[in-house]
């Protein structure tokens, strides 16, 4: 976990290793993470939106020869791909993974409570809104499906949910990842990106407590 967090923090470094290391198969490394992130189900705790806004960053810095667009599109495409196949999942083995012996450590049954009680509330926006909250945005379409949400309707709301949240973190790393005063602090700005976005999963739990006191 450790490891985990040093990556996350120092993201903006740990990248440029990747890139001089792997060259053009970063490309491929970043589809893999993000398309994991969701798609795989058990492992939300994997960075998203600080790695688009890191690898926009890089892009927009010619040392580094990366392209902003194949990045947008390689982001979408994991997305996208990511949370159909968790739809899939959920809608093949919703009971099964959160009882298994193995996997129920990953998915804890708590967590696909809060994740249900944001879909039960906000409905189809949830889609929407979960792509931007870490965590969430991994059991959203999980939850989706065992709720019985058509197919269908659930991609409409997905691809506007994964255009928009692929262009708001890359173009805020493309635009601003390279400003002085960010690159000097980018672990500051790593932590304000992820509390940032832990904001309305927080501001929910409060209000659950607070209703439950009363």
């Amino acid at each position: 976990m450790s490891t985990l967090i040093d990556f996350i923090l120092h993201i903006d470094s740990h990248l440029i290793n990747i890139v001089n290391t792997f060259g053009n198969s970063t490309y491929l490394i970043l589809f893999a993470v993000i398309f994991i992130e969701t798609g795989a189900v058990i492992f939300p705790f994997l960075p998203g939106d600080s790695l688009l806004f890191a690898a926009a960053a890089l892009s927009a810095n010619a040392t580094y020869g990366l392209n902003i667009g194949l990045f947008i599109i390689i982001f979408l495409a994991a997305s996208i791909g990511g949370d159909s196949l968790n739809f899939f999942f959920g809608n093949k083995f919703g009971e099964i993974i959160p009882r298994h012996r193995i996997l129920g450590k990953f998915i804890k049954e708590k967590d696909l409570s809060k994740a249900r009680g944001f879909f039960d509330k906000y409905g189809a926006m949830a889609i929407f809104f979960g792509r931007f909250i870490p965590i969430i945005r991994t059991l959203i379409p999980f939850v989706s499906a065992t709720s019985d949400f058509p197919y269908k309707r659930f991609i409409k709301y997905n691809l506007i949910a994964c255009i928009s949240w692929v262009a708001i973190c890359c173009g805020a790393g493309y635009y601003f990842g390279n400003i002085p005063v960010v690159k000097e602090h980018f672990s500051m700005v790593i932590i304000g990106i992820v509390g940032i976005s832990l904001i309305p999963a927080i501001v929910g739990y409060l209000k659950t407590r607070f209703a439950s006191s009363k």
